[in-house]
């Protein structure tokens, strides 16, 4: 067996149905716990994320950033490239219910994140260089004691050396195929490796100067980055959707009736099973939206807002924003366009099948362009987030000293790192972000207590 199947063989171990159950279990546990705010709540919580970043955003302090930058850097990390290939891979490996049980974990996913933000904030401190810091890494140690400094230590562990996977040379990769699809447009015979040495250069420059400002520079920058990403591609979606809206009603139906009875759909032979349906669309939502990784609350604890809950009130909007909206965009332009049964089941797809999806409206080039734009702008987004998270994890384990190196470290990896063998390098940063979750998990029970007291006193409050 090769070391690629072994890794496979781990990967399929650490996102099997174990793993998938905890997710969605410790997302209905506080769900119930904190009375179903993603949805008792729904006015409220919109109102206060989406419409206080709607009329303005807010002044932040030395060392951390305004609520909305803080949702901008977390968004920026969620929001990447799986909201484009990954949806693309789950329904043409488990059809079109994929997509139903994507939002099943989004739904509980939402408060997942609430939880984690809200904890992230409470427990947060200050760093020799006055920067706000926080995170799992955090509420384990100072939530739960310093007996278990040991669990928070193995999350950072994890977490510094997962961002060099799926947060720099995958995404790395990602942004060089979507630009040499463009470029081949205007200069057909170009080099592919001479596209990604230049693009590694430009975006390892980019993210050294979002690192030399600090967390101040880096939320300014994704504040700019992410709406804009976000409105182009649900713009170019809808406009995919209104000239195929005739495609709409037999498209919903396929997403529910294929996720209880995928053969319906798809048909027998392809071995598409409810379990494949629903582990693929599970998997990939909680992959997408980070929901119980962890990963996100990091960027939120920078935040200038001293509330736990408010700040925790982003987290629910990051995962709609994510999952409900952005991934399901991309689903309805990859079954509206290519239509449920014009697309091939069984095997893995990427962006292309996007694509394809996207010209059933707009002319071939013009898609072409629109989504590898989109991707480009969502891995980038993703590059300059995850070049926090890693810092931010290594600071934990190794202190203030590693800051610099790592970052070096972390530049560096984003030019030579697009050579490696990226079937590797996925993987293994999926393992990674799996063993995440682990720590992260544990914490969240025992701290399940600290959520709901204080969720139920701010709404007593509110009232």
């Amino acid at each position: 067996m090769s070391f690629i199947e072994i890794l496979g063989k781990i990967d399929d171990f650490v996102w099997g149905l174990p793993i998938i159950i905890l997710l969605v279990g410790t997302g209905i546990y506080l769900t119930v716990g904190v009375g179903f705010i993603q949805f008792s709540r729904l006015g409220f919580w919109m109102k206060n994320t989406l419409g206080k970043a709607l009329k303005g955003k807010g002044e932040a302090g030395k060392g951390e950033v305004t609520p909305f930058q803080a949702l901008c850097t977390a968004l920026a990390a969620t929001i990447g490239t799986g909201n484009i290939s990954g949806v693309a891979g789950a329904i043409a490996v488990g059809g079109p219910g994929a997509v139903f049980w994507m939002w099943i974990s989004a739904i509980f996913g939402m408060v997942t994140k609430y939880s984690e933000v809200l904890l992230s904030v409470k427990y947060r401190e200050r760093n020799k260089l006055g920067d706000w810091v926080g995170g799992p890494m955090y509420y384990i140690k100072n939530g739960l004691g310093e007996k278990w400094k040991w669990l928070a230590s193995i999350f950072a562990l994890f977490g510094a050396f997962a961002a060099f996977g799926i947060g720099n040379c995958t995404q790395v990769d990602a942004m060089t195929g979507a630009a040499s699809n463009i470029l081949q447009l205007f200069i057909p015979n170009i080099n592919y490796n001479v596209t990604k040495f230049v693009l590694g250069v430009i975006v390892a420059v980019i993210v050294g100067y979002a690192l030399l400002g600090g967390i101040k520079r880096l939320g300014q920058m994704l504040e700019k980055i992410v709406p804009f990403m976000a409105v182009l591609y649900v713009v170019a979606g809808l406009i995919v959707l209104i000239f195929n809206i005739g495609n709409l009603p037999s498209v919903l139906a396929a997403i529910v009736k294929g996720a209880f009875n995928p053969s319906a759909v798809v048909g027998g032979a392809l071995g598409i099973t409810v379990k494949t349906a629903m582990t693929k669309g599970i998997g990939r939502g909680l992959f997408s939206n980070e929901a119980g990784l962890g990963s996100a609350p990091i960027a939120h604890a920078a935040t200038s807002n001293e509330d736990p809950v408010e700040q925790g009130l982003y987290g629910i909007f990051e995962v709609f924003a994510d999952t409900i909206v952005v991934c399901t965009f991309t689903a309805l332009i990859i079954l509206c366009g290519n239509t449920v049964d014009g697309i091939t089941y069984g095997q893995s797809a990427d962006f292309n099948l996007t694509i394809q999806g996207m010209a059933s409206t707009l002319p071939l080039g013009i898609a072409t362009v629109v989504v590898g734009l989109c991707l480009i702008l969502f891995a980038l987004s993703t590059v300059l987030s995850w070049s926090l998270y890693g810092t931010r994890c290594a600071e934990f384990v190794f202190g203030e000293k590693s800051i610099r190196i790592y970052q070096i470290i972390f530049c560096v990896f984003i030019v030579a790192g697009g050579y490696m063998g990226l079937d590797a390098a996925w993987t293994l940063a999926s393992i990674l972000n799996g063993l995440m979750a682990v720590p992260n998990l544990i914490a969240l029970w025992p701290l399940s207590g600290m959520i709901f007291k204080m969720t139920k006193d701010y709404f007593a409050k509110v009232k």
